[in-house]
């Protein structure tokens, strides 16, 4: 019987020695990220804003004209015609004219606006 007890010990002895915690981690990569340092030092990036709505408008000549609003009101993208160019008119600060290169111009709210296109005169259009 005293052979049962002194295998126990034995096994456990063994067991005992196995360390199952490594002094350090072990390093798989060594290779350090070569953008590391940039991304670190980066400027944060402004996401572009969301579509506020989509408006189609009557203007004072009966011609179309067809807005997509963004949140902060300092954007619009504007077509003259349903699947024709669209326009991105930009303003600084929200409320303000926005404009586009080629003298497009846009004032107003989502069911009101007053449109300047390249070479024609002001047109004011509702929703």
């Amino acid at each position: 019987m005293k052979i049962i007890p002194i295998t126990a010990v034995a096994a456990l002895l063994a067991l005992a020695a196995c360390n199952s915690k490594p002094a350090a981690p072990e390093v798989v990569d060594t290779n350090p990220d070569p953008m590391a340092n940039t991304l670190a030092n980066a400027a944060p990036v402004e996401l572009p804003p969301a579509i506020k709505s989509e408006k189609t408008l009557r203007c004072k000549d009966n011609s179309l004209l067809f807005v997509t609003f963004f949140e902060g009101d300092k954007q619009a993208v504007v077509r003259i015609k349903k699947d024709g160019p669209a326009t991105t008119l930009k303003s600084d600060v929200a409320g303000a004219p926005k404009t586009a290169e080629g003298g497009w111009s846009m004032t107003g709210s989502e069911t009101n606006v007053t449109l300047t296109a390249p070479g024609k005169s002001a047109q004011v259009c509702h929703a």
